[in-house]
């Protein structure tokens, strides 16, 4: 019988980074991202917490169910109407204010614009989550600055437009080629590589097929070395491939983040943190980087 090694262990770039006021481990630990929108218009939650104590319940309600990190966006990745400089900063300065006076964990802010960013960090957010694949140099600048860490994520489109029909000769080597030179970008504005972390970008400017094959390859994307985040939660390549509406995705959203982490993937961004959580732990264990709560089976 052939031996087939089904875990992808990435070598990584400084695999212990502090982020904010937490340090990770990540050659042996997943951090949970929870999902914040502040958002009318958001593709999961359709505005359930754009009010601001809507926002701030969601917030209190993913640490008690063991987030590690908060996502906090005011503006959609998908064309919309538009939202100004000063509305997003509105939507997402609060939020980031409330989250940090309640915790420790790591805070990021979703955004595209240099000006939000610069305000969320002066709010205390500690991570930049670009999902423009930085479109704009400026943003590197602002994370440099501010000595903050940075996500870069792959897409193709202009913030905020259409991509209709995305072609690829080969979906994954030019995610990791397009990160590759985004991280360069980065660093070239100063960002250090031991404060940079990178996503593919699922359905980001991609068909269903393309998201697929690029969590069957993760390790390509794995295997440039640094931490790599998957946001896969509820999206549509998941809906698509099961037939699953929105609101019914949460079983393949598991299995998916499951194979991420098996994949090197050593942070998951989601909606549903009590599941994600639970998941999570159940593989560090199995893989051997944690202890079970305890031992009572078969012991007496």
């Amino acid at each position: 019988m052939s031996e087939i090694n089904a875990i992808y262990y990435p070598e990584l770039i400084y695999p212990e980074r502090t982020i904010g006021q937490r340090t990770f481990d990540f050659s042996r630990q997943v951090a949970v991202m929870a999902i914040i929108n502040r958002t009318p218009d958001s593709f999961h939650d359709r505005g359930r917490t754009f009010a601001l104590d809507k926002a701030l319940i969601a917030v209190e309600n993913a640490l008690v169910h063991g987030a590690d990190w908060l996502d906090i966006g005011g503006v959609p990745f998908a064309p919309g109407p538009p939202v100004s400089v000063e509305e997003e900063i509105d939507r997402v300065v609060p939020v980031v204010e409330g989250a940090r006076s309640r915790t420790d964990a790591v805070i990021s802010v979703e955004t595209y614009r240099p000006e939000v960013a610069r305000a969320a960090f002066a709010a205390g957010a500690d991570v930049l989550n670009n999902t423009s694949g930085l479109h704009d140099p400026a943003l590197a600048d602002v994370v440099a600055e501010a000595g903050a860490t940075l996500i870069i994520t792959h897409s193709l489109a202009d913030p905020r437009t259409p991509y209709p029909r995305p072609q690829y000769d080969d979906v994954v080597t030019e995610v990791a080629e397009f990160l590759r030179q985004r991280v360069a970008l980065a660093e070239k504005h100063g960002v250090p590589a031991d404060r940079i972390v990178i996503d593919p970008g699922h359905d980001l400017n991609k068909n269903t097929y393309h998201s697929l094959e690029l969590t069957r390859r993760l390790p390509e994307i794995a295997q440039i070395g640094y931490p790599m985040l998957v946001a896969v939660s509820n999206k549509d390549f998941i809906g698509e491939t099961l037939k699953r509406d929105q609101q019914d995705r949460i079983e393949g959203t598991i299995a998916t983040l499951v194979v991420s982490i098996l994949s090197g993937a050593r942070i998951v961004r989601v909606h549903d943190v009590t599941e994600a959580k639970q998941a999570v732990n159940m593989v560090e264990s199995i893989l051997g980087w944690r202890p079970p709560a305890y031992v009572r089976h078969n012991l007496v």
